[in-house]
C-alpha cells in the first residue's frame, strides 16, 4: 500500500456544516485513509491509498458533492472579507430603506405603488446578499443533511412568497405583505457570516510572515573561490555560502570555516548569542552576530528547520477545531422537526381544525404554517454567538486584550492547562546584574568599573547589561586600548597599560589565571569573571529579569484551579531558578520548537485544554497547536500571528484577565442561546395555533416575522451587557 498525504484549498464552503459534509462524504470514497476540513481556513488534508485513488478523482469527487478542490495554495483572504461586508452593508441599508418607507408618511401616489418598491428591494436583496443562504441550503439538501441555512432560506422564502402572494390579492383582504421580514432576517445572518469570514483570513499570515524571514539573496562561494551574489532559492545541498557579520543565514548548513556568534532566538527563543565554528551547524534565518563564517548547505526547501516550522504551523491550525455554533450541531435535528410541524400544522389545519377556522381552511392552514417557519428562522440562534463574542472581542480591546478568533473566547474559557514560554514572557528578555562578588582586591563598584571599560565596546547581549549597571550606578571609566572580543569565551583588552580580562572559566584559565570558584550557579546565572593585570578581581552574576507580576499571576491561576507550566529551550539550572521564583511547580528545559509543540500535543492527549502563552517565532508551532495561542504584543509578529489572542500591554496579568473574558461571554453565549430555544419552544406551538381552539390566539405570519425580530433584539442587548463586566 502506498499512502500519500495531500493539501487542498477548498471553495464554496458556507458554514461548519459544510466542512462536515466533505468529511463525512469523503470518508465514504474508497482508498480514503483519513480528511480533515478545516472551515475557517478553507483548506482540507487527505491521506489516502494512492494504488486505489489519486488526486484528480478526489478533487472530482468534491466537485460532484457541491465544491472545488485546488491543490493547496496560500491565499489572501482579504478579497472575500471585502464581498461579505458589501453584501452585509447592501442588507442593512435594504433593512433601514424598508423601515423608512414602511412608517414615515407618504404622499398618497407614493403610497399606491409602496407594495411594489418593497417587494423590488425585497427581490434585490434575496437574489444578492441572500443568494448565499440558498446555495448553501441546495448543497446542503443535496448532500442529505441539513444546516441552519436550510431554515433560513426556507423562512425567508416563505416570508416573500407569502407577501408576493399577498399583495397581487391571492389573500383577499386578509393578505398583508411583510417583505421587511425576509430582508432584516438576511441582515442579521449577513453580520455572522461577515465575522466568519474575516476569521478565516486570518490563517495565512503566520505563514506569509514566516516565509519573509529567510534571506532572498545568499554569497555563493564558487570553486574558483568568488564570491557570488546569487537567489537563496537558487542554492543546491553541497554548495558553499560565506555569511558576514550582521547577515543573515540564507540556508540550513555546517560551518566549514571561521568562527562567530550567532543570534538563534529566532529558533530557541533565548536572546544570548550562539558561538559556531567549524562542524557547527546553523539554521537560516538566523543572525551571524561578529565574524565571516563560510557555511556548506545541508538542507534546502521544505527540508529547512523555517520550513518545517511553516508546515507544523500549518498543520496544527488545521488540527484546530473550526469555529463551532450551538446553533449547527443541533441543526441537522432542528431543521428538519421545524419543517416537519410546519407540515403537520398545514395539515392538521386543513384537515382536522377547519371548523375552528372561521375562513377559508386552505388559507388559515396556509398562514399557519408560514408563521411556524418564519417564528422559528434561527436568527436569534444564528446571533447567539457571534454577538457575544464581537461584544466581548470589544471588552477585551478596550483593556488592551486582542481576540484575533471568534473561538479563542469560548476556547480560553475552557483551558485547564497553562503553558508559559520563559523568555520574554515570564522574564523581561533582558539580563541584568543580580550578583557582584569581589576576590577582596577591589571594591563592588571597582569590579564593575573594570567590567564595564571592557564591555562599552561590545553589543554582546551580556557585556551590554554590564554597561548599563555601571551607567546606573553613575560610573565613569576610561577608553580601553588594543579591544578584541574572543569569540565563546569573552573580551580581552587593555586598560590604563595593563591587561583585562571579561569572560567565562575558559578565557582566564587559557591565560593561566586561578580562578577563587563562587557558586552561583545553582541560580542558573551567567556569569563573566573578571581578571586585571593578571590578577583575578571577581565574578558578575546576571539573570534575565522577571516580570513584576509573574509570581502573582501564578497565584491567581491557581486560585482558579489552572495548571501552570514553563517550556524553554534554556538549560535545567536556569528553568527551575525561575519556575521557583515565580511559584510554578512544573517545567521543561532545554526545549526545542518542535518539542515544544509535541508537549503540548501530550497535554492535549491527556484530556487537557491547554493555553500556550509565548512570544518568540520559535514559539510559533506550539501557539497553533494548542487549544488557545495567546501572544505577547512585544514579540515577534509571527507569535502575534499565530496566536489567537494578543496581549497588546505585555502585561502578564492579561492572562487571566483574558480568562475571565472568556468566561463571562461563555456565559453569555450559552444564555443566549438558552433564550433563543426558550423562545422557538414557546414561540412555535403558539404560531401552530394551539391556543386558537380554547383562547382564539393565533399568530400571523407578519407577527411571527416580529416576534423572531424581537428575539434577535433581546440576544444583542443581553451581549451587550458584556460590557459592564469588570476585569480584576
Amino acid at each position: 500500500m502506498s499512502e500519500q498525504t495531500i493539501k487542498f484549498h477548498i471553495s464554496g464552503m458556507h458554514c461548519v456544516n459544510c466542512a462536515g459534509t466533505i468529511e463525512r462524504r469523503l470518508k465514504d470514497l474508497q482508498g480514503i485513509k483519513s480528511v480533515r476540513v478545516n472551515f475557517s481556513s478553507a483548506t482540507g488534508i487527505v491521506t489516502y491509498d494512492s494504488n486505489v485513488t489519486n488526486k484528480s478523482s478526489i478533487t472530482k469527487y468534491v466537485k460532484d458533492i457541491g465544491y472545488e478542490a485546488k491543490e493547496q495554495v496560500r491565499l489572501d483572504q482579504t478579497s472575500k472579507s471585502y464581498i461579505q461586508m458589501g453584501w452585509l452593508v447592501f442588507s442593512i441599508l435594504a433593512s433601514v430603506a424598508m423601515m423608512v418607507l414602511m412608517y414615515v408618511p407618504m404622499p398618497e401616489i407614493i403610497h399606491a405603488f409602496m407594495p411594489y418598491v418593497l417587494m423590488s428591494i425585497a427581490t434585490a436583496t434575496l437574489v444578492g446578499p441572500g443568494m448565499d443562504f440558498f446555495i448553501s441550503a441546495y448543497k446542503s439538501a443535496k448532500n442529505f443533511s441539513a444546516n441552519m441555512d436550510v431554515l433560513v432560506s426556507m423562512g425567508v422564502l416563505s416570508a416573500y412568497l407569502y407577501s408576493t402572494l399577498a399583495i397581487f390579492g391571492v389573500f383577499g383582504m386578509a393578505g398583508h405583505a411583510f417583505f421587511e421580514t425576509a430582508v432584516m432576517l438576511i441582515a442579521f445572518i449577513r453580520i455572522g457570516k461577515y465575522l466568519e469570514e474575516r476569521v478565516k483570513g486570518r490563517a495565512s499570515h503566520a505563514l506569509q510572515k514566516l516565509m519573509k524571514l529567510q534571506s532572498d539573496k545568499a554569497r555563493l562561494l564558487s570553486p574558483e573561490g568568488k564570491e557570488l551574489e546569487v537567489m537563496a532559492s537558487s542554492i543546491h545541498a553541497g554548495d558553499k555560502v560565506i555569511v558576514r557579520a550582521g547577515e543573515i543565514i540564507p540556508v540550513d548548513g555546517e560551518v566549514v570555516e571561521g568562527i562567530s556568534s550567532v543570534d538563534e532566538s529566532m529558533v530557541t527563543g533565548e536572546s544570548m548569542p550562539v558561538v559556531k565554528q567549524k562542524g557547527d551547524s546553523v539554521v537560516g534565518a538566523t543572525i551571524n552576530k561578529t565574524g565571516v563564517l563560510t557555511i556548506e548547505a545541508t538542507r534546502i526547501g521544505e527540508e529547512t528547520v523555517l520550513s518545517q516550522i511553516i508546515n507544523m504551523v500549518e498543520e496544527a491550525q488545521m488540527d484546530k477545531a473550526p469555529i463551532q455554533r450551538f446553533a449547527d450541531m443541533v441543526s441537522n435535528v432542528f431543521v428538519p422537526v421545524v419543517v416537519g410541524l410546519s407540515i403537520l400544522t398545514f395539515v392538521c389545519w386543513y384537515f382536522v381544525f377547519y371548523n375552528f377556522a372561521g375562513q377559508l381552511p386552505f388559507l388559515w392552514a396556509l398562514k399557519m404554517a408560514i408563521a411556524v417557519l418564519v417564528i422559528a428562522c434561527p436568527c436569534a440562534m444564528g446571533l447567539a454567538t457571534p454577538t457575544a463574542i464581537m461584544v466581548g472581542s470589544g471588552v477585551g480591546l478596550d483593556r488592551s486584550i486582542l481576540v484575533k478568533r471568534a473561538s479563542a473566547l469560548e476556547g480560553i474559557a475552557k483551558v485547564d492547562t497553562i503553558v508559559f514560554d520563559k523568555t520574554g514572557t515570564i522574564t523581561e528578555g533582558h539580563f541584568v546584574v543580580t550578583d557582584i562578588i569581589t576576590s577582596g582586591a577591589v571594591s563592588e563598584s571597582g569590579l564593575v568599573t573594570l567590567a564595564a571599560a571592557g564591555c562599552a565596546f561590545s553589543n554582546h547581549p551580556l557585556a551590554q547589561s554590564v554597561t548599563e549597571e555601571a551607567k546606573a550606578r553613575k560610573l565613569t571609566w576610561d577608553a580601553v586600548q588594543d579591544f578584541r572580543e574572543e569569540t565563546g569565551s569573552g573580551i580581552a583588552c587593555q586598560y590604563q597599560g595593563k591587561d583585562l580580562l571579561i569572560g567565562n572559566e575558559g578565557l582566564l584559565a587559557a591565560h593561566g589565571i586561578r580562578i577563587d570558584r563562587q557558586e552561583l550557579y545553582d541560580r542558573g546565572q551567567s556569569l563573566l569573571y573578571v581578571a586585571y593585570d593578571r590578577i583575578y578581581m571577581g565574578v558578575l552574576g546576571l539573570m534575565d529579569k522577571i516580570k513584576q507580576n509573574a509570581r502573582e499571576v501564578v497565584s491567581r491561576l491557581k486560585q482558579m484551579n489552572i495548571r501552570a507550566v514553563i517550556i524553554t529551550g534554556d538549560s535545567e539550572q536556569v528553568a527551575k531558578s525561575v519556575a521557583s521564583e515565580v511559584g510554578i511547580d512544573e517545567y521543561r528545559a532545554r526545549v526545542l520548537p518542535a518539542e515544544k509543540r509535541e508537549i503540548i500535543k501530550d497535554f492535549q492527549r491527556q484530556g487537557k485544554k491547554v493555553g500556550m502563552v509565548g512570544d518568540g517565532i520559535n514559539d510559533a508551532p506550539a501557539l497553533a497547536q494548542a487549544d488557545v495561542g495567546i501572544a505577547i504584543g512585544a514579540g515577534t509578529d509571527v507569535a502575534k500571528e499565530t496566536g489567537d489572542i494578543v496581549l497588546v500591554k505585555n502585561d502578564m496579568m492579561d492572562v487571566v484577565r483574558a480568562i475571565q473574558l472568556g468566561r463571562q461571554t461563555l456565559s453569555k453565549v450559552r444564555q443566549n442561546l438558552f433564550w433563543a430555544f426558550f423562545y422557538n419552544v414557546i414561540g412555535i406551538p403558539i404560531a401552530a395555533g394551539v391556543l386558537y381552539p380554547l383562547f382564539g390566539i393565533s399568530l400571523k405570519p407578519e407577527y411571527a416575522g416580529l416576534a423572531m425580530a424581537f428575539s434577535s433584539v433581546s440576544v444583542v442587548t443581553n451581549s451587550l451587557l458584556l460590557k459592564r463586566i469588570f476585569l480584576q
